[in-house]
């Protein structure tokens, strides 16, 4: 008999994620899910739900990664929105897929989740855009799959790791090291440091928080699917 706690309560679950890093952390834990990629693009993550949506799954989970909009959320900070709000208009998740994945556990954030069709890098830009909306986060895929999942009635939810906090400005090679399948690019990390190498302290940082990230994203999913 399948253990009732790891199965979804939709057979066939979608799984939208920004990169394939951030699939290899949720993967080990819900193998049946079906996976849509964005690369970290507004194209991508249209692209990515309306596959999944034409491939036949009966919900849909926003997966991953995101940057920190409230300044009490550090890195590693666990957030489960009841909202997503995109283009000032806040679209509910649903309870069940919510109550599933363990959002009343003491160790995951509530509060509303922004998307955001750019990165935002700027410490500033991110507490104007909490200031406005309130939203404790802000990703670049929930939204896409929150409208096109309430175009299509289908129910979703969103489960992301705050990786960069509210008060980082991200250093500029940080925004150009990483490939869409969460590969290193190498040559254009290389090339952001040689013209300002006093950015590697921050980058540094940037890197340690986002191994505290993958590892609280691991720490979640064993507690509630392990």
């Amino acid at each position: 008999m399948s253990d009732p706690v790891s199965v979804s309560p939709f057979s066939r679950l979608g799984i939208v994620v920004g990169m394939e890093a951030e699939a290899s952390l949720i993967r080990p834990f819900l193998p049946q899910a079906r996976f849509g990629l964005s690369g970290a693009t507004l194209s991508g993550a249209r692209q990515a739900v309306l596959d999944l949506l034409e491939g036949g799954v009966d919900a849909l989970l926003s997966f991953g990664l995101a940057a920190g909009l409230d300044p009490a959320l550090a890195p590693g900070a666990v957030v489960m929105p009841a909202h997503v709000v995109v283009n000032a208009e806040r679209i509910a998740v649903s309870p069940a897929l919510l109550g599933w994945l363990g959002a009343t556990r003491a160790d995951v954030m509530a509060g509303d989740l922004l998307h955001s069709d750019v990165i935002v890098t700027a410490a500033a830009r991110k507490a104007d855009l909490f200031r406005q909306t309130g939203c404790v986060a802000l990703d670049m895929e929930s939204g896409v799959v929150a409208e096109m999942a309430a175009a299509r009635k289908v129910p979703f939810a969103v489960m992301r790791v705050v990786c960069d906090p509210a008060d980082r400005t991200l250093p500029p090679a940080a925004v150009v090291a990483l490939r869409p399948d969460g590969s290193l690019a190498v040559g254009a990390l290389a090339r952001s440091i040689m013209c300002n190498p006093l950015q590697i302290p921050a980058l540094i940082r940037v890197g340690r928080d986002a191994g505290e990230a993958r590892k609280a994203a691991r720490a979640v999913l064993a507690r509630r699917f392990g």
